[in-house]
Order: C-alpha cells, then sequence, then structure tokens
C-alpha cells in the first residue's frame, strides 16, 4: 500500500475552508437561512467583497456548506462503521454512531434535520441537494439492514424499510427531546429504544418458530408385531 501524501492548502484554499468551517457553524445555529454573505463577512471580518471572492452567490454558499456537512457525517459516523463485519455489526454501529453524533450537535444542530423543517415546502437547488444527502443516508442504513437479514442476523420476514423507518424516527425524538424540551436521558432512552427493536424482531422471529414447531403432526407409533415367528 502506498500512503496517500496531502498537499499543503494554498493561501486562497485555506481561507476558503476557514469560511467555509465559520459558515457550517452559522449554519448549524442558525439555519442554512439564516445563513448570510453580511453575517458571514462580519464573522470572518472580511469584507462582503471578500466572500463573494470565493462564493459566486449565497445559494452557492449554501450548497458548499452542504456538502461540508455531508462529508463531517460520512467521516463520524457512516466510514468507521464499514470496517464492521456486515450485516448487524454493521447497522448497530451506524445507529450508535449516529446517535453519537446528534448527541454533541445538542448545543447546535443537526442540519439534516434543520435543513428538512427549512426546506420541507420550499422547492430549489438547496432543498434536493439535502433530500439527495438525506436519500444516501437512509439507503446505507437500508443496506445494513439487508445485509443483517441475509446474513441470518434478522429474521428473514424482517421489513428492511420499516426498520430504518423507525430508526430514524429514534433520532428524531432524540433531537426533538434534547434539544427542543432539554430533556435528561434522551440519548439513553434513543439507544433504549433501538435494543428494544432489535428484541422485538428476534422474540418475533423466536415466536414464529415455536408455532411453526407446534403445528407440525406427530409422527404414528405402530405397535411391534408380536406373533411367534413360523
Amino acid at each position: 500500500m502506498t500512503e496517500l501524501i496531502q498537499k499543503p492548502l494554498r493561501k486562497g484554499e485555506q481561507t476558503r475552508a476557514a469560511i467555509l468551517e465559520v459558515a457550517l457553524s452559522i449554519a448549524s445555529r442558525e439555519g442554512l437561512e439564516g445563513l448570510t454573505i453580511g453575517v458571514l463577512a462580519d464573522r470572518m471580518a472580511m469584507s462582503k467583497s471578500g466572500v463573494f471572492a470565493h462564493f459566486g452567490s449565497r445559494e452557492d454558499l449554501q450548497s458548499e456548506v452542504l456538502r461540508l456537512y455531508h462529508q463531517h457525517f460520512e467521516q463520524d459516523v457512516f466510514y468507521p462503521s464499514l470496517r464492521e463485519p456486515r450485516g448487524l455489526p454493521r447497522l448497530e454501529s451506524l445507529f450508535a454512531r449516529w446517535v453519537a453524533r446528534v448527541s454533541m450537535e445538542i448545543a447546535s444542530g443537526c442540519i439534516y434535520i434543520s435543513g428538512a423543517v427549512e426546506y420541507d415546502d420550499r422547492p430549489g437547488a438547496i432543498r434536493e441537494q439535502l433530500v439527495e444527502m438525506v436519500r444516501l443516508w437512509q439507503l446505507a442504513l437500508q443496506r445494513a439492514a439487508t445485509q443483517s437479514i441475509q446474513e441470518g442476523q434478522l429474521p428473514p420476514d424482517t421489513d428492511a424499510d420499516q426498520l430504518v423507518f423507525e430508526m430514524y424516527g429514534l433520532v428524531l425524538a432524540l433531537h426533538h427531546d434534547a434539544r427542543f424540551i432539554k430533556r435528561p436521558g434522551s440519548v439513553e432512552r434513543a439507544q433504549a429504544g433501538f435494543a428494544r427493536l432489535m428484541n422485538s424482531l428476534h422474540h418475533a422471529a423466536s415466536s414464529s418458530a415455536s408455532t411453526a414447531a407446534s403445528k407440525e403432526p406427530a409422527k404414528k407409533h405402530t405397535k411391534p408385531n408380536t406373533k411367534p415367528l413360523a
């Protein structure tokens, strides 16, 4: 294996990267719609024209912020989970790392979740980009769930789409209760909910197997021939 050496960023690239990180922090707290060239220029102690030199428009800036957030999400959640064996270990890692990231974002906010509120009825390029990223994430969860079924780690009749739907619901509830209501123990409740979900699938499989076994017809026993041999 050859080690890839990353070239140092040029000054203009460094400035652009710094602007994006600050823009991401603003968007996390204020939403993508709260991200403006003026606010960003003030935060960076730059002129508006200086910011515009790196981003042609506000929409371009928002798009780049979304892309950066997606990269961070992949680095924190998706790629580390790929090191786990395919199937249930990977699915459990995806959920655990997802919960860990959301718990760290309680003070700021998850752009996937806040963006869904901002752009649920707002058509345009930013909404399409956001929807595509969320769909990619759901597809990764669905793939891991399907592999868990194929590996025999989940019952064969498990509905992968329903499983992902309920996992997503747990994280949405975590974000709502921890960030909006500020209810203590929300992370632990999300983890407990996932454990209960997994247990319910295994319990249903065990019950189905027991029921099927009880319905099998009993084998007939024939009496031995006791007549003496002629």
